[in-house]
């Protein structure tokens, strides 16, 4: 059996949804991993069905119930990483191991597969990843496939959707654009910070992107796709209507602009007059963020994450922090 590495008191690896960067550092590291999968829910437990986890050799990623049952998956995880065996793990009600119990009373499975560096299905993974497509992962723990089109066969235990990395774009270089820019890279959005002739370095914050061009050309080098958020947020008018200018008519699932509603039509005025479609104007999220009342940077950048965050796992709730504001119009 694979030497069993004890995971870390300070659960840090939990805070990664996303295990696919991990799943790229293993297979550049020549190791093989285990994959788990979280693949039935029932009691409502605190992660949804498809969460993931990556174990091999120096590396650990995410986490299914914040503590309760990690360090039994570690254990079997390694013995999966040593046989090659795919095992399907019970915790809850029927359990094989009754001494370990979630908090919340939830009922979970979780599947064990190994995979091995030149595996043809995580290739293929890594590979949409890399060029931002959408693929499903479906796997019997022996058989699996990775594509763009799947339907799962009768023996598949796991069927998971795999989709872009979020992305943010913000416009401007005040401190409230930087708390936007940096909230938004610590919750694993692809994050580029654009300031139009903004300082030849870009701001020290870990993990974001910069762009000097003006937002036409910054936003055409960047990428705007349906996975895509922009958060227009300086204080110049010329800046803001070339922002919308090329954001609006953009795939960007998300526009948002900074500032009072009494400013809003100013900026949208131009954009009428040059015959932008009103389905375009529509998109618009102003004033931006979710409303929350606080205006500080720390404070507007919660909006505006919490925003995106909650349009992109919007339900048909009739939430107002899913609608779009009738002063978009």
């Amino acid at each position: 059996m694979s030497e069993r590495e004890v995971l870390p008191e300070w659960p840090l690896f939990g805070m990664t949804d996303d295990v696919r960067p991990t799943l790229q550092q293993v297979r550049e590291a020549g190791l093989a991993c285990t994959l788990a999968t979280l693949t039935a829910v029932e009691g409502g437990g605190p992660r949804p069905v498809g969460t993931q986890m990556v174990f091999a050799p120096g590396f650990v990623a995410g986490y299914f119930s914040g503590g309760c049952v990690e360090s039994d998956v570690a254990d079997h995880a390694y013995a999966c990483l040593a046989d090659g065996e795919p095992r399907t793990l019970v915790y809850g009600d029927g359990s094989p191991w009754p001494d370990i119990q979630l908090l919340c009373g939830a009922r979970i499975e979780i599947f064990l597969e190994r995979l091995a560096p030149d595996d043809r299905a995580l290739a293929e993974l890594l590979d949409a990843h890399r060029d931002r497509r959408p693929v499903v992962w479906v796997s019997d723990g022996v058989a699996r496939e990775c594509a763009e089109d799947l339907s799962p066969w009768p023996e598949a235990l796991v069927v998971r959707r795999h989709e872009p990395t979020p992305r943010l774009i913000v416009v401007g270089g005040d401190p409230t654009a930087l708390a936007i820019a940096q909230l938004g890279a610590q919750s694993e959005l692809e994050t580029t910070l654009v300031r139009p002739k903004g300082p030849s370095g870009g701001p020290p914050i870990p993990n974001i992107g910069y762009s000097r061009a003006e937002p036409a050309e910054a936003f055409a080098a960047i990428g705007v796709d349906a996975w895509t958020a922009i958060a227009i947020a300086t204080h110049d008018l010329e800046t803001d209507r070339s922002a919308l200018r090329a954001a609006l008519p953009s795939a960007a699932s998300y526009v948002g602009l900074l500032g009072a509603r009494r400013r809003i039509a100013d900026r949208l005025a131009p954009l009428r007059a040059e015959g932008a479609p009103e389905s375009a104007l529509a998109k618009l999220r102003a004033p931006i963020g979710l409303d929350i009342g606080g205006k500080a940077p720390w404070e507007v950048a919660v909006s505006v994450i919490g925003e995106i965050m909650a349009l992109r796992y919007a339900r048909d709730s009739g939430s107002t922090s899913t609608t779009l504001p009738a002063s978009a119009a």
